[in-house]
């Protein structure tokens, strides 16, 4: 009686282990988890929600075609996207439960400070970590980062020498906020270059992030001789600095970074952005067959609704995590390093090789709003 009890004990133990094991096992064999964390709600909910749906629709195809082959294994694709509400805490929160979750690449973090705080974590747990849009430095600031996007000094490199080389603008006005390492960044390198080209700065004025009165700011901006206004900022802010710019007769026109985009529907009068512009690598309304595909498969999956930049980033970040993974033919860290630099994705925010700093090369794009759309221009 007593060999018994014990027997089923130990049967019971043995089932109880089986069913735990279960329980971890969040990904089966046949399947890759990809990662996301970014901002799904909070102020910056627009950009994080935009990325992970343009990356469930690269998921989605990948796997209609057949999935991702790695070495002598072909894998479907998951993707698990967690909300970080840009903010650093909670985005290594959203990292650990990922690894939890058995997560095997990383899309995110969407925002540069939570991405620059994941980095270290990314790092130790031997994964590869693309950021669709973290353009600070410091997002790539290790072997195993990379980035799809722009970095701050090439948008602000770009920007200056098209309101100065290009439109003969020699005296800017800098709106920037001193809270955020993002419009620092863009703003110092375009000061640099500004100066570098022969203009000249003749104002500048900082704010803080979420600051809705910038009645100071704009005043000095109108009482100077500036002949156009580059503000590197998001378009909360910037939807406010246009309407309060409008209202005090400014009409000379503003320039931006890509955080820009989206700002026509931030505005209830259109009159207000006429005329504006901003770096972006992507435009739903461009000719590019690959660029239409996406629009639509993006519209079918999203209520019609058009994809932004930052959707268009997601979606090639998941594709360039294939390229890497089947380049590779392999999940070591170490091989998809070296994969990465030996790519090139020919991507709907443009063809783009990546090299050993982690940064994405690609030509970047020129979006001004006309009649209260977006118009790519074309730079001669």
């Amino acid at each position: 009686m007593k060999f018994k009890k014990v027997l089923s004990v130990a049967m019971i133990a043995a089932m109880t282990a089986v069913s735990f094991a279960g329980c971890g096992a969040k990904s089966s064999s046949d399947e890759f988890v990809i990662g996301g964390i970014g901002p799904t709600t909070g102020d910056a909910a627009s950009y994080g929600t935009s990325v992970k749906n343009g990356a469930q629709i690269a998921v989605d195809e990948i796997n209609k075609a057949g999935g991702v082959k790695i070495g002598d294994e072909t894998k479907k694709l998951k993707l698990n996207f967690q909300d970080d509400a840009n903010d650093a805490e909670t985005a290594k929160n959203a990292f650990n439960k990922l690894m939890d979750d058995k997560m095997g690449a990383l899309v995110g973090c969407v925002t540069s400070t939570p991405c620059i705080a994941v980095t270290s974590l990314s790092k130790d747990a031997k994964i590869l970590q693309i950021t669709p849009s973290g353009s600070q430095k410091e997002c790539a600031q290790y072997d195993n980062c990379f980035r799809v996007c722009f970095t701050d000094p090439q948008q602000g490199d770009a920007m200056a020498d098209y309101i100065v080389n290009k439109l003969g603008k020699k005296k800017v006005a800098v709106l920037y906020a001193n809270s955020s390492s993002y419009s620092e960044g863009v703003k110092d390198a375009f000061d640099a270059k500004v100066k570098e080209l022969g203009g000249t700065v003749v104002v500048e004025e900082a704010f803080a992030e979420k600051d809705v009165d910038y009645n100071t700011q704009l005043s000095k901006v109108k009482a100077s001789d500036a002949e156009a206004i580059f503000v590197p900022a998001y378009y909360q802010e910037v939807s406010y600095i246009v309407k309060q710019a409008s209202e005090k007769g400014i009409t000379i026109p503003f320039f931006g970074s890509d955080g820009w985009d989206g700002i026509i529907d931030q505005v209830s009068d259109k009159k207000v952005v006429e005329g504006a512009t901003f770096l972006s690598p992507f435009l739903s309304t461009d000719t590019d067959q690959k660029v239409q595909e996406f629009t639509k498969a993006y519209k079918a999956a999203n209520g019609d609704a058009n994809p932004d930049q930052f959707a268009a980033d997601g979606y090639d970040t998941v594709y360039t995590i294939k390229a890497a993974l089947e380049k590779a033919g392999s999940t070591d860290i170490d091989k998809l390093q070296e994969a990465m630099t030996q790519i090139k994705v020919e991507g709907v925010t443009g063809d783009m090789t990546f090299d050993k700093g982690g940064d994405a090369t690609k030509s970047t794009k020129l979006i001004q709003i006309k009649d209260g759309k977006y118009t790519a221009i074309t730079v001669k």
